[in-house]
């Protein structure tokens, strides 16, 4: 008998060490299967020059993502770096199904935390740069950093390289094409399942 699965949720994640590319893999993704929709995060930092809220982050005070946290309005949250928190709005992923699915853009140890809650309704796939050398460039070449913040964000890249062998799939982002036609081809296979 087959179950009825369109108002359950469908759950497809790229997590990676800032740096990796998995902004533009998800740009890519989105474009090649327009049903899937972007999961807009909330966060405590700074809005980027080009960054709109409610478009590319819902950016809140400490004040307003701990008062979302208390009130149990987050599926996922983490303080990625000190001072700085990340989470997922539970209202996001409720609004997802096999016909629209949802993409979260997350970090390393949300993603694990929604697997976990999700399991097959999930898929999870890391994303990494093909060396911490070639990260590192990347990082440097967005001209956003600080040499303080690189080095924060190469050991926050080191310690969630350990946790890739957790995901569903690993992609390595060392050519863009083809890492793009590798994360399209898993998430098609996917959804079909979904």
């Amino acid at each position: 008998m087959n179950q009825d699965t369109s108002n359950k949720p469908c759950i497809i994640i790229l997590a990676a060490p800032s740096g990796s590319g998995k902004s533009t893999l998800s740009a890519r993704l989105i474009e090649a299967i327009p049903s899937i929709f972007f999961s807009v995060s909330a966060t405590t930092r700074a809005p980027r020059a080009h960054e709109k809220s409610g478009e590319h982050y819902y950016f809140l005070s400490n004040e307003a993502f701990i008062a979302q946290k208390d009130a149990g309005l987050l599926l996922e949250y983490e303080e990625v770096y000190p001072g700085c928190w990340y989470g997922t709005l539970k209202s996001e992923i409720e609004r997802s199904s096999k016909e629209a699915p949802v993409l979260l853009d997350i970090d390393v140890v949300g993603a694990l935390n929604v697997k976990q809650q999700y399991a097959d309704r999930c898929l999870a796939v890391f994303i990494k740069a093909p060396s911490l050398e070639a990260l590192s460039a990347r990082l440097k070449a967005r001209g956003t950093e600080t040499e303080e913040s690189l080095a924060l964000r190469i050991g926050k890249a080191s310690h969630e390289l350990t946790f890739e062998r957790k995901f569903d799939h690993v992609v390595v982002n060392d050519d863009l094409e083809k890492a793009s036609l590798e994360v399209i081809s898993l998430v098609r296979n996917f959804l079909r399942s979904c």
